[in-house]
């Protein structure tokens, strides 16, 4: 039961941290591009990849596997939102602006994938130091 609670509050900080974080990048970029879900995502995928990576039973912390599930499965499940962009393309599709459709989709995956390999990287070399 506490593991639940646990990663039910890391995912209200991280729900917490993606309302703020899309909000600020709206409110300058505009809304013309959902930047701020991108930003989010490839934000947090570099987070979670960093974590998963440090926090490895071979990495550089042990930490108990309620701090990891609360990390990852909480903060970063939290934080990062799949639902908002798919419904961000499918509008895009709907609207039959397929550049944005395109550009939305290629961007988030290639970004997102290359930041949770660039976070995995990252913990490894400060592990080997």
């Amino acid at each position: 039961m506490v593991s639940y609670i646990l990663v039910m509050l890391g995912g209200a900080l991280g729900t917490g941290a993606r309302f703020f974080v899309s909000g600020f990048i709206a409110e300058r970029a505009g809304e013309f591009f959902p930047l701020g879900t991108l930003v989010v995502n490839i934000s947090g995928s570099f987070v979670i990849g960093f974590i998963a990576a440090f926090t490895d039973p071979e990495g550089a912390i042990l930490v108990s596997p309620r701090l990891r599930q609360f990390l990852m499965i909480g903060v970063c499940g939290g934080y990062t939102t799949f639902s908002s962009f798919s419904v961000q393309t499918l509008d895009f599709v709907r609207d039959g602006d397929w550049l944005k459709a395109f550009l939305n989709t290629t961007l988030s995956f290639a970004c997102c994938l290359g930041a949770v390999w660039l976070g995995r990287i990252l913990a490894v070399m400060l592990m080997s130091k």
